[in-house]
């Protein structure tokens, strides 16, 4: 299939010149360019035509969750046709197993999955696999173990009418895949079997799939006829269907016993080589788990933390890069890296910090050396599986334009609307809260949306509390917001739900916000990290979408990166300023649909609201009103108040 952009937008002078020299770029082989564009001038709408041009698979890296969620709904509604799917880390909450030496704590791994982000995961492999018209928007954990394309379409099943099968064989090859039979709770990656009928719950959370079987053969495969999906009845019909596994770790049978033996073999290695050096603990911690986890792969195939085997189940050579979602792509795909100035550093960074936590549960007895081939990519990896890469950033680096080598960048410095950049205006830090507020008050009066930016999360928290006892509508945003309850918060703030929006660094880079007119930056005197010119110049673009956008710094003095970011902003208004006279534009708002969200995004708001009342009491408090509510026949309130209890005491 080809790619088919649909929009009723046209490309404006400058980004026509930026389409055309970056699809020709792609065409002629350019390894490397670069989109610089100001903030509200199109970038995106810029790529997907050039993507529409080049007709590739297609990966966009973005640094942050939200910001991918952003542009995934904005590629999904480019094209319709075609297939666009989100890649993240499925984790809300995950705590990576550790050990600290200095205090002998050992910190099991504790996460908690998110079932719809690791049924998109599941869906943008299996996209990449049947389809060449497929964008995938990731997160950067593309880079991480991923296991295997090719074991991953080697162990998928085919079934078809008339297969000859017992049911007994038939379930324990979906088991073998990775599936758990729940009769009661089906979900995506589950199946239910009721006597003849076998219910199988694709882990990309599609159509379920209704096999019957009868004297020991398919008799008829289909889906369930909307609306009622009832099990059993007619359906659509289907000659044939493949079964994909349920997760990424699974290994042919003919294979896995060779797998733990060789398991087996480091092992006993790792044990006599430990107590050669006199370490009795670390080699009996070694062998207890490790023959717990080879136990569990022999009799279900699978255990938890199976990727740390991940070398010995793939064949890998010890060293080589781990498989990660860019081996699923084709050769000649395109990458996009978004707010590269950001994600590349987060790439680049990756490795030694994943090698550095595994070392220390090496030696102390907790995996296996073969642990260090479950990890990220290196930089030089990343690059070595990439074939042409278009980096985009209103701010790109010196790294990137040299990559470039100049002649490759493509700009974008007028926007389309006229818009011009923010007025920037720096206030003393003297009764500095209660300023921001009559300045938030003046906002809302006008129907505008002020963004205020901290630089700690509990700040940020602290503000927001602050606002709300000023009968402000706020919320707060940071990391520790779970991945599918931002963009709920950000369709709510442009709704008119809420007026304000706090947060520390998620609201920089890309961030789409039209009805923003005013952004506060509290600190912006602490020159760093979250206070360079870059991010200044970021969170500042931010109200670069209203026209009637405008900053206010809140600082002692002015450092060397508010004064940078300050011109900058101002030589951006000059040249804006002088396209328009030229063009007789009239600047104006940017005008965006807001994207409705799954009915998953909208269950997590509610849950947060059923918590709300419980937030500041103590564990033992939670579980009286947990059984209050179970008694009560509350169920719904009782498992929500359960988990919570769970999140707490791994605290």
């Amino acid at each position: 299939m080809n790619f088919k952009l649909h929009t009723q937008l046209k490309p404006a002078d400058n980004q026509s010149r930026a389409i055309a020299q970056l699809a020709s770029g792609v065409k002629n082989g350019e390894k490397h360019q670069v989109l610089h564009g100001v903030t509200g001038s199109g970038k995106t709408f810029t790529i997907a035509n050039v993507i529409e041009q080049i007709n590739r698979p297609t990966l966009v890296i973005s640094h942050n969750k939200t910001l991918a969620w952003q542009l995934y709904q904005e590629f999904k509604e480019f094209f319709p046709q075609n297939a666009v799917h989100y890649f993240v880390s499925y984790y809300d909450y995950y705590q990576p197993e550790a050990y600290i030496p200095t205090t002998d704590t050992y910190i099991s791994k504790d996460a908690s999955v998110n079932k719809k982000i690791d049924a998109m995961r599941h869906g943008a492999v299996q996209s990449l696999l049947t389809r060449q018209d497929t964008i995938i928007v990731a997160s950067v954990s593309c880079i991480y173990n991923l296991g295997s394309p090719e074991t991953y379409q080697k162990v998928t099943w085919e079934i078809e009418e008339g297969q000859k099968i017992t049911r007994k064989e038939f379930l324990r090859s979906l088991v073998r895949l990775g599936y758990e039979r729940n009769d009661f709770d089906p979900f995506a990656g589950r199946f239910c079997a009721r006597a003849s009928l076998i219910e199988i719950h694709p882990p990309t959370g599609e159509e379920k799939i209704i096999v019957e079987l009868e004297k020991n053969q398919i008799k008829k495969i289909h889906t369930p006829t909307p609306p009622t999906k009832t099990i059993g009845l007619p359906g659509n019909p289907i000659v044939g269907v493949k079964i994909y596994p349920a997760n990424f770790w699974i290994t042919p049978e003919d294979k896995l016993h060779i797998a733990l033996n060789n398991i087996n073999t480091e092992l006993q290695g790792r044990i006599k080589e430990l107590k050669s050096q006199g370490k009795e603990i670390e080699a009996y911690r070694i062998e207890q788990k490790t023959n717990y986890d080879l136990e569990m792969m022999k009799q279900m195939g699978y255990t938890s933390g199976i990727e740390n085997y991940s070398s010995h189940l793939e064949f890998r050579e010890s060293g080589t890069p781990p498989f990660t979602l860019l081996n699923y792509f084709s050769k000649n795909f395109l990458t996009i890296i978004d707010e590269s100035h950001m994600t590349i550093p987060q790439i680049t960074g990756m490795y030694a910090g994943d090698r550095s936590r595994k070392k220390t549960l090496i030696e102390h007895g907790f995996r296996l050396p073969s642990a260090l081939d479950n990890r990220p990519l290196t930089f030089k990896e990343f690059g070595g599986l990439t074939s042409q890469i278009i980096y985009m950033s209103a701010t790109p680096r010196e790294y990137e334009t040299q990559l470039a080598q100049r002649r490759n960048i493509a700009e974008q410095i007028v926007r389309p609307t006229g818009l011009l950049d923010p007025m920037v205006e720096v206030r003393n830090t003297k009764n500095q809260m209660q300023n921001a507020t009559e300045e938030i008050k003046n906002n809302v009066k006008n129907g505008q949306r002020t963004l205020v930016v901290t630089i700690t999360k509990r700040l940020a928290e602290e503000v927001a509390e602050y606002l709300k006892e000023k009968n402000i509508s706020v919320n707060y945003i940071h990391s520790e917001i779970d991945t599918l309850t931002r963009p709920v918060i950000m369709n709510k703030l442009r709704e008119g739900e809420y007026d304000v929006l706090v947060g520390v660094n998620l609201l920089r880079e890309g961030l789409d916000l039209p009805e923003v007119s005013l952004v506060i930056i509290f600190d912006a005197d602490k020159e760093g990290f979250l206070r360079n010119e870059t991010t200044l110049l970021q969170t500042m673009g931010r109200a670069a979408r209203h026209v009637e956008g405008r900053v206010i710094l809140y600082a002692d003095k002015i450092t060397r990166s508010m004064r940078l970011a300050i011109n900058e902003t101002k030589h951006r208004r000059e040249i804006q300023k002088k396209f328009n006279e030229k063009n007789n534009i009239t600047p104006r708002s940017i005008e965006k649909k807001i994207h409705e969200l799954p009915e998953e995004m909208l269950e997590k708001e509610k849950i947060q609201k059923n918590l709300a009342p419980y937030q500041n009491m103590a564990i033992g408090e939670l579980e009286r009103e947990m059984k209050r509510a179970a008694k009560n026949l509350d169920f719904e309130l009782a498992a929500t108040l359960r988990n919570e209890i769970k999140k707490l005491s791994n605290k």
